[in-house]
């Protein structure tokens, strides 16, 4: 299994290197409290870089991902989504599309169900604090996973891809989605200006790093195991969806699957990967323009689509949709 899985990261070009991005998000954070006192928000020039923004625009931009994650859990676990529990939280946007039970296992169901009730509380949270933004319009359909996981493939898979129709299934899919929150608010916490907004993306950034850490040991308690009815186990769909979203990030590898080659290991000592994370063990960040590149499933931030058809809300998703249009694209 480990040598076809070096197979599949070298096909995604895993390798240690230092790239631009990185180098300049080390200068950031070593320079950030200068620019606090300064109260100036850092940035450079690039499509990894930092962009300037106001704190409550960096909330409202991860709240798009907070309503994915909502409606995903929610429907999977009990059927229904976040307008059967606390319906002014979507300030008027529409319902997702596809969402339904998943068939799931008694314990899958309870985590399932905690991480939505969760989401539930960040978005309140979001919305108390910064006001929020309506929810954007989100497909949760199976149809849209089987064309993510298609992609991630490399071909069509027979039969499509649904993530509603079993616990493996279904926990390869919740593998798709919090990493990115999480990565997302790695990447906004040196550009905040707040105190308050600092210890809001805090406690956000804990609990989704934990659900990603869940999701994550449940999947590699099973590595091995072939997922039905495909030849492929599960290490190496976890394998082929993070070199999927490094392809679709263009910003270098910020995305590990379940097992790795050694050099990419914790300390370079071993192969499991359990946690995804740098050379110095430390989480990755991403750039709002790398998050929308993944989660539009198109690797472009100005292309809407996957899981949200029709773009996120909030200042600087709908800049980037705005952009676009002007450029005649």
């Amino acid at each position: 299994m480990q040598e076809g899985n070096k197979i599949l990261s070298n096909k995604f070009g895993y390798r240690k290197m230092a790239t631009p991005s990185t180098l300049c998000c080390a200068i950031l954070l070593f320079l950030f409290p200068l620019q606090f006192m300064a109260t100036t928000t850092p940035s450079c020039p690039g499509d990894c870089e930092p962009i300037d923004a106001d704190d409550n625009d960096r909330f409202h931009f991860a709240q798009n991902l907070e309503f994915l994650e909502a409606e995903f859990f929610l429907h999977g676990a009990l059927g229904k989504g976040l307008d059967a529990f606390e319906p002014e939280l979507a300030k008027g946007g529409p319902p997702p599309i596809g969402g339904r039970r998943a068939n799931l296992d008694y314990l899958t169901r309870r985590i399932i169900e905690e991480f939505g009730y969760q989401e539930i509380g960040h978005n309140r949270e979001i919305v108390r604090r910064t006001g929020g933004i309506p929810r954007p319009l989100i497909d949760i359909s199976s149809q849209n996973f089987a064309k993510l996981f298609d992609k991630a493939a490399g071909y069509n898979l027979d039969p499509p891809f649904d993530p509603y129709e079993d616990p493996i299934k279904y926990m390869l899919a919740v593998y798709a989605i919090p990493y990115v929150g999480l990565n997302g608010y790695v990447g906004t916490t040196p550009c905040l200006k707040r105190f308050s907004s600092k210890q809001l993306v805090a406690g956000l950034l804990g609990v989704e790093a934990g659900q990603d850490a869940v999701t994550r040991e449940w999947l590699y308690k099973k590595g091995d195991e072939k997922v039905e009815p495909y030849d492929i186990t599960v290490v190496e769909f976890t394998n082929m969806i993070s070199g999927l979203r490094n392809e679709l990030g263009k910003c270098g590898i910020k995305d590990e699957g379940l097992i790795v080659p050694k050099e990419l290991g914790a300390e370079n000592r071993t192969t499991s990967n359990v946690l995804s994370a740098d050379p110095n063990s430390l989480s990755y960040p991403r750039t709002p323009q790398e998050i929308l590149r993944i989660v539009y499933s198109t690797g472009n931030e100005h292309r809407p689509g996957g899981f949200f058809p029709k773009g996120g809300n909030g200042r600087i998703a709908r800049e980037y949709l705005y952009n676009d249009q002007l450029r005649g694209l």
